[in-house]
């Protein structure tokens, strides 16, 4: 469950104010925003998270990003300056905020099952239904977004565990198989991939839907258990734990019942990010994930993190992002997920993030007021 609107504040700031802020080159921001624009002008507006900022409210940003030819860091530095009042979130509860970090791993695949190729990725099924607050059953949980539409009306989908034993064999919904059921799984925590095929050629596949059940994290289980030192756990540790266990892989696996559907989409361009949940490309180090029943997409956001320090270089994380995705785990005002980038260098880079960071959200300055 996202957190209540009362358990937060935002507090104005000045630019100046903002630690970090005059070091950093948001230059990059300037075209996923320009994405941003098409996709709310041609295609829908973004669902406004209970935050109560809109996409009417930052569509004059957008508007003016797309005049804006910055030519160095403070040029960038200035145009956000000029459209834009910094507030920090700041939590009641008095903690920092919290970041981890997620990438889209490389697979590779066969177009069919044969041999070794034994894992599937899937396709969304016929039979899973979208749920909401108007048609959910009294019994769900809120959390629940889909369901088994079936003869007798909706009832819950099948777990991990069933759809790993067979539960969608024979339907045709494979998109490709993979030999290692590891690789399977993580690309569900990650929610997109890129699949290669013994001919070279790459894919791409995106979240589609889910099965319903409520994420659980098998770090935690790990931990829980005296398996893994909750200073040690990440998602190093985790493949290293599992790839070792192969007898208990299985059951730890299958205590996260959620499960991830794809759709298929081409790779046009391989330096580009995989198209998340706000339908724009992802920029690595620049793409955030956030809770989406809070936040809107298309808005930036500042954070800064004194500690996680491998992602520049040895210095503290201090970037200027865009909200662009969301996920199940990321819950929460000041709770963000920092996309890496594509393949194993990037997943090296995401799997030990989990930092305290400051969040500051930029809202454009008509808007501001409402919240001074």
């Amino acid at each position: 469950m996202s957190a209540d609107p009362s358990d937060f504040t935002l507090q104005p700031l000045t630019f100046a104010e903002l630690p970090g802020w005059s070091e950093d080159d948001p230059t990059s921001l300037l075209a996923p925003m320009g994405a941003c624009l098409r996709h709310v002008t041609e295609v829908k507006p973004y669902r406004t998270g209970s935050l109560g900022l809109s996409t009417a409210d930052l569509l004059p940003l957008l508007q003016a990003a797309s005049h804006a030819l910055p030519r160095s860091a403070p040029e960038a530095r200035r145009f956000f300056e000029a459209h834009c009042t910094p507030f920090r979130i700041a939590r009641r509860d008095g903690h920092a905020g919290f970041v981890t970090a997620f990438y889209e791993p490389e697979v590779a695949v066969s177009a069919w099952q044969e041999g070794e190729w034994t894992y599937p990725f899937y396709r969304r099924p016929h039979d899973l239904a979208d749920i909401d607050d108007s048609n959910r059953p009294p019994e769900f949980d809120a959390s629940y977004a889909f369901a088994l539409d079936g003869p007798d009306g909706f009832s819950a989908y099948a777990d991990r565990r069933a759809i790993d034993q067979g539960h969608l064999a024979g339907r045709g919904l494979e998109i490709a198989w993979a030999k290692s059921k590891i690789d399977v799984f993580f690309a569900h925590v990650q929610g997109a991939a890129r699949l290669r095929y013994g001919d070279g050629s790459v894919r791409r596949i995106t979240y589609a839907a889910k099965a319903g059940h409520p994420f659980s994290a098998i770090g935690r289980l790990l931990i829980d258990r005296g398996e893994i030192d909750a200073r040690d756990i990440s998602m190093q540790a985790i493949r290293a734990w599992l790839t070792a266990h192969p007898e208990q892989m299985d059951e730890v696996m299958w205590h996260n019942r959620s499960y991830i559907f794809f759709r298929e989409a081409e790779v046009d361009d391989l330096s580009a990010g995989p198209i998340a949940a706000a339908k724009v490309p992802l920029v690595a180090g620049r793409s955030l994930a956030v809770d989406r029943m809070i936040h809107t997409f298309g808005f930036p956001f500042f954070i800064r993190s004194e500690s996680l320090t491998h992602l520049d270089g040895g210095r503290p994380f201090q970037r200027l992002m865009l909200a662009l995705d969301t996920g199940t785990a990321i819950v929460g005002p000041a709770r963000g997920d920092i996309f890496t980038g594509s393949g194993d260098a990037a997943g090296e880079l995401a799997g030990t993030v989990r930092n305290a960071a400051d969040f500051h959200i930029l809202v454009p300055n008509a808007a501001a007021a409402r919240f001074r």
